[in-house]
């Protein structure tokens, strides 16, 4: 008791009085006691002294301990009474150490100082404790509320709020406990009003002594209360909130992303508020949007935006010459007006006065940050030492667990915050890959504990293996997983793992795989890690996270992943080898495992032969600490361990033919460590050696080249898409640049797709077409695909269209006509490129057409057919006679690149088959040649069939001569020309539409958009004189064989819907007398007119760019707006003039458009209804 006095007294280090404490303390020591026959007497006597430990002087009461309980923290007491708890521990288990405390709680008077001490002791320096804590206090609340005890209550609380004090990986934090505790009706407080009336009276009792910290959590995370009792929750937040004003702490003033995880006193507002400044621009560099918190403040937290918030962002500083992220945010606040105009001008002045003063103060603002950054660090680093000093007894498990809660107390004030974060999970962690950065502090903290965990590492694997080394790196590790600390330490590691790698010493890649390795054991309690490009929308987990920064891309970042993958696999190895497999399994990462096999595979040939039986080589951890390592020999030992070769028989550790692949396609060759030669090897054994005899259960292809090939697109395409970088052209709309270290795995393609033409496996002419894998990948992936015409399912499919073209023109033109059907020897099966041409490559065309390369790409397979067939112009002929019904779009497209296309076809027919153009490519020639002479003064050449190949023909033609009239040329066509002049205003309608999409239309394939109106107006002039309907052009239909099948073909669907953009864009042009007349007219114009306004509700309208009119006639024409009130106007004005006969189906329109227009609904039903003579007592139209 004398000791104990002492202590209370206080005394310093070194005196007499603290050396007899010591010495006094020191007789309690369980070893003294280890060879007794008997424990039960030194159990009895450490009981007994614990006992009068715990009720030494018990002058505090409850409302003392409540207020100073923070102070008694486990880094915060005395080491000598913490060095008692711990000698007193040694003779009793845990379960009886928290039984006893329970039992000298309900029976004796206590000390709450040092039993609050005695419990953070008990929870830091024994973790089986920490569970048992947890069950002790839920049968405290039970008992609590089912007897209305307080005594329970209180110390429930005051033992929760204690371990939480030691941190998130220790215990709960206590605003986790008391949401989980009362945030459910699963609560004890939820049986009856009483309980419901003993919580609130219990938490009133504790908010004139307890921190604000804890009322806040109690207001924030409410208990859960029925609706009828709500008044008990409503009297206790007014009343917690009144002692918080008293307090001077309010809850508007509390930080956006501040925690409530802790217990600790309440940070400054302008302290919180510089913390939220560095969250906000953190979250708005990675989404490069205002984030939602900071938008919900500037509305619903307006005092705390104001005063605390925007100082903080707009603290005056000289401007980087390129905009960071802080002024990209400031500048996104201003324009969204949430930045007052005084403010920010006020700001911008101080910024330029401080560019003016920057010379003068810029040496000392370096000095005071030194001094700053020296500060904190001094006793962080002292703790550091005393934890590296503890290692030399791993038994020792209580010292160095002592050692860890004193440094994680250090961290707090090293990293500048007031409180402890609290636990790291159910939140994510926000990294930039490519550009991570951090705060001097920030980065001086964490390279202090990097550095102290690597020269750790190297002192304990100098005298002990990792299996024998005890815990101080996994109690280290779960100081680091602080919500403020972690991301500083995965950001740190992301720089040096992905950006300084190569560079590293061996005791830095050691020390990092160690402190790898025991962050991904704990992942099941860490946040996800999202990151930015290039990387996976979803979020990873941290042992993932670890593996994505290892990259192939050069012999360096090669040679450093050989390294930092052997030392972790070597390490884990080591460290579990005494556990089960699973255990094993779960501690390690399958994705560096995948990455090791790849690059010792790659990177030995002696790993690729099978291996000795005899190979039994112990993991070369100890090896590697030495300081002549060779890390190759060492790589090579480990592939050959016994151990982790069964390791790899595990499913998940399988490198299958895709994992490989996805890491290949990494390499950049230019910058390989392996030659041209070697790269081609190794490539050649990977696949037809390694991968392809393999079977599919451990990852390979069974054998079967066409599942190698269609696996290899599969990746080639998801890579493509992952680096993809996009550029404009004048061949397409959008084209893929290329992406380094992709071409020799697309060459293996290459040589494996011609080893399927032409080997045994090639398909005959006498079996089934089974289609061709490529299409197969292409069908399977588009399917996946979200359907729709929002602009992102768009863009996602055109992407995907855009890879599928570039796979077809490197690979031979042979796949895209395809082998001879059985039973036609002379005709090729090309029913799979003409589905993908209809399906999808017309929706991503312009007017009419394919592009260029791909056009060439199928007339050279054609031709590659031909020569492999008996008959060369039968085959061609048939093919492109099959194109006519079941893909036109091929035959438009030859005609628009017929200028181009024709001197190969002839020169390559002339060479091959000595012979004449086959009559179906000579009708292509004679369309052409027709098209190109109705622009001439001389008659025109006749036409060839069918109608629409010509009219094609003739609209290319007008394309490319740029003519501002085509009447004249219109006129000479004769009685023949009526079907053609019909198709011929479908192009044009095409053309129009084309137009308006991109007006800015490529060379030579697009008119500008007057252009295009003129145009389409003369040749409606032109029908319309002839008296020829083309209504029927707005009713076009899949079913009937009529012209829809052709020329819904041709166009387009977004072209197709936009069909009604275009009626009315003509509207000034229409013979009203004579449409009037027509039965078909009045349905066709109301149900383009719905569909215009369908169309413009759906936003499809906006893709139209509005062209400025050259005459007061036409304006509002290129204006979806004006447009639907012109067509408005139109309709009204025709309905009464309309005969009886056309309202026969117009109901049918208006009993599917129940929303349409009301007047224009209204005339249509005043006119329908009208009687039979109506027509009689209409006033005639005179003039």
């Amino acid at each position: 008791m004398i000791a104990l006095e002492a202590l209370a007294a206080g005394m310093q280090d070194g005196s007499p009085q603290h050396k007899v404490v010591k010495c006094w303390f020191g007789v309690f020591c369980g070893h003294t006691y280890d060879r007794m026959i008997s424990t039960d007497p030194p159990k009895r006597f450490f009981s007994h002294t614990l006992t009068q430990v715990l009720t030494h002087k018990p002058v505090l009461r409850v409302s003392d301990a409540v207020q100073m309980q923070k102070e008694w923290s486990f880094a915060k007491t005395h080491p000598l009474l913490t060095g008692l708890y711990r000698r007193l521990f040694t003779m009793l288990s845990p379960e009886e150490l928290v039984g006893h405390l329970q039992e000298v709680l309900e029976t004796h008077e206590v000390n709450w100082q040092h039993v609050l001490s005695c419990v953070s002791t008990l929870v830091i320096c024994l973790p089986e404790a920490q569970q048992l804590v947890k069950d002790w206090v839920a049968r405290l609340l039970a008992r609590a509320f089912e007897n209305c005890d307080l005594d329970s209550m209180v110390t429930a609380f005051l033992v929760v709020r204690q371990a939480a004090l030691e941190g998130p990986s220790v215990f709960p934090s206590y605003a986790d406990w008391f949401q989980a505790s009362f945030g459910s009706s699963r609560g004890s407080h939820c049986c009856s009003k009483k309980t419901l009336v003993f919580l609130f009276k219990f938490l009133s009792d504790l908010v004139p002594f307890e921190a604000p910290r804890y009322m806040q959590a109690h207001i924030l995370h409410p208990p859960l209360v029925p609706s009828k009792y709500r008044s008990l929750l409503t009297d206790y937040v007014t009343l917690a909130k009144t002692r918080l004003a008293d307090l001077k702490v309010s809850l508007e003033n509390m930080g956006l992303y501040e925690d409530l995880s802790s217990a600790r006193d309440v940070t400054e507002p302008h302290s919180q508020a510089h913390q939220d400044v560095e969250k906000a621009i953190a979250v708005f560099e990675h989404t490069g949007r205002i984030p939602s918190a900071v938008m919900e403040a500037s509305i619903f937290r307006r005092p705390y935006y104001t005063a605390h918030f925007l100082p903080a962002l707009l603290t005056p500083r000289v401007l980087p010459k390129t905009p960071d992220p802080r002024a990209a945010l400031i500048e996104s606040l201003r324009r969204a007006d949430k930045i007052p105009p005084s403010l920010y001008s006020a700001y911008c002045q101080a910024c330029s006065t401080a560019e003016e003063k920057k010379p003068e103060s810029a040496a000392p603002g370096m000095k005071v940050e030194a001094v700053c950054a020296e500060g904190p660090l001094g006793p962080l680093a002292a703790a550091l030492r005393e934890l590296r000093a503890a290692m030399t007894d791993p038994t020792q498990y209580d010292v160095v667990a002592a050692r860890v809660a004193v440094v994680s107390e250090r961290l707090g004030a090293a990293l500048g915050r007031a409180e402890e974060d609290g636990s790291s999970g159910g939140s994510q962690i926000q990294l930039s890959v490519l550009t991570p950065g951090l705060e001097q502090q920030e980065r001086e903290v964490a390279d202090l504990l990097l550095t102290c965990f690597c020269q750790n590492l190297i002192v304990a694997s100098s005298f002990a293996s990792p299996d024998r080394q005890g815990p101080w790196a996994s109690r280290l590790v779960t100081a680091m997983c602080g919500r403020r600390l972690l991301p500083v330490v995965l950001t740190r590691l992301c720089q040096l793992l992905r950006h300084q790698g190569p560079s590293l010493s061996a005791s830095h890649v050691l020390g990092l795989a160690a402190l790898v390795v025991h962050l991904a054991e704990s992942r099941s309690v860490l946040p996800e890690v999202r990151v930015g490009l290039p990387a996976p929308a979803e979020g990873l987990s941290v042992a993932e996270f670890f593996s994505s920064l290892l990259t192939f891309r050069t012999s360096e970042t090669s040679l450093f992943c050989l390294k930092f993958c052997t030392a972790v696999i070597s390490y884990s190895l080591c460290k579990y080898s005494s556990l089960s497999r699973d255990t094993l399994c779960s501690c390690l990462s399958p994705a560096l495992v995948k990455k090791f096999q790849f690059i010792i595979l790659r990177l030995f040939p002696e790993a690729r032969d099978p291996l000795c039986p005899e190979d039994t080589a112990d993991p070369p951890w100890r090896p590697l600490c030495r300081p002549s390592a060779d890390w190759q020999q060492a790589a090579l030992c480990l592939w050959k361990q016994r151990t982790f070769q069964e390791l790899l028989k595990e499913k998940e550790f399988h490198l299958t033919y895709r994992d490989w692949l996805r890491l290949e396609l990494e390499i950049q060759p230019e910058v390989d460590c392996l030659s041209d030669t070697e790269r081609w090897d190794f490539q050649q054994w990977a696949i037809h050696e390694y991968f392809l005899p393999r079977p599919s259960a451990v990852g390979g292809c069974d054998g079967d080249l066409q599942v190698a090939c269609a696996v290899l697109v599969d990746v080639l395409i998801d890579f493509r898409q992952s680096s993809r970088s996009y550029n404009y052209s004048e061949n397409s709309d959008l084209v893929l640049s290329g992406c380094p270290g992709n071409r020799d795995i697309f060459s293996r393609l290459q040589e494996m797709a011609a080893g399927l033409e032409q080997g045994p496996g090639a398909p005959r002419s006498g079996s089934p077409p089974q289609g061709h894998f490529l299409f197969g990948v292409f069908r399977r992936r588009l399917q996946a695909l979200a359907s729709g015409w929002d602009v992102a399912a768009r863009l996602q499919r055109q992407r995907e269209l855009l890879v599928y073209k570039w796979i077809l023109l490197g690979l031979p033109p042979s796949i895209v006509v395809g082998h001879p059907q059985a039973g036609r020897p002379a005709a090729p099966d090309c029913t799979e490129f003409f589905h993908l041409v209809n399906s999808e490559l017309r929706n991503f065309s312009h007017g009419s057409a394919l592009t260029h390369d791909l056009t060439v790409h199928f007339f050279r397979g054609l031709l590659s057919a031909c020569l492999q067939s008996g008959d060369p112009s039968l085959t061609a002929d048939l093919v492109l006679t099959a194109c006519q019904t079941e893909c036109p779009l091929v035959l438009t497209s030859a005609l628009l690149w017929w200028p181009r296309l024709e001197p190969e076809l002839r020169s390559r027919w002339r060479r091959c088959l000595q012979g004449p153009l086959p009559q179906e490519l000579q009708r292509l020639w004679e369309a052409q040649r027709f098209g190109r002479s109705c622009l001439l003064p001389d008659t025109a050449s006749p036409a060839p069939g069918p109608a629409w190949l010509s009219a094609a023909a003739l609209y290319f033609e007008i394309q490319r001569a740029g003519k501002d009239s085509v009447k004249s040329q219109l006129e000479r066509l004769g009685c023949q020309g009526e079907e053609l002049l019909v198709f011929l205003f479908f192009f044009s309608l095409m053309g129009l539409l084309s137009s308006h999409l991109t007006p800015h239309g490529r060379p030579r394939q697009a008119v500008d958009t007057p252009k295009a109106l003129d145009i389409c107006a003369e040749i409606l002039g032109c029908l319309e004189k002839r008296r020829v309907s083309w209504l029927v052009l707005f009713q076009l239909t899949e079913t009937g064989g009529g012209l829809g099948h052709v020329l819904l073909r041709l166009a387009p669907d977004q072209y197709v819907r936009l069909l009604p953009f275009a009626f009315y864009s003509l509207l000034s042009y229409f013979d009203e007398d004579a449409l009037t007349r027509e039965d078909a007219f009045l349905h066709v114009a109301v149900d383009m007119y719905l569909k215009l306004i369908r169309l413009f509700v759906a936003g499809e309208t906006g893709a139209l760019s509005t062209v400025a009119s050259r005459s007061r006639e036409r304006r509002g024409q290129g204006d979806p707006v004006g447009l639907i009130t012109e067509a408005r106007r139109f309709l009204l004005r025709s309905i009464p003039r309309c005969p009886k006969e056309s309202f026969s189906n117009v109901a049918e329109l208006l009993a599917t458009s129940a929303d349409c227009d009301p007047d224009v609904r209204a005339a249509l039903l005043s006119r329908q209804q009208a009687g039979p003579d109506a027509d009689l007592y209409r006033e005639p139209r005179l003039f």
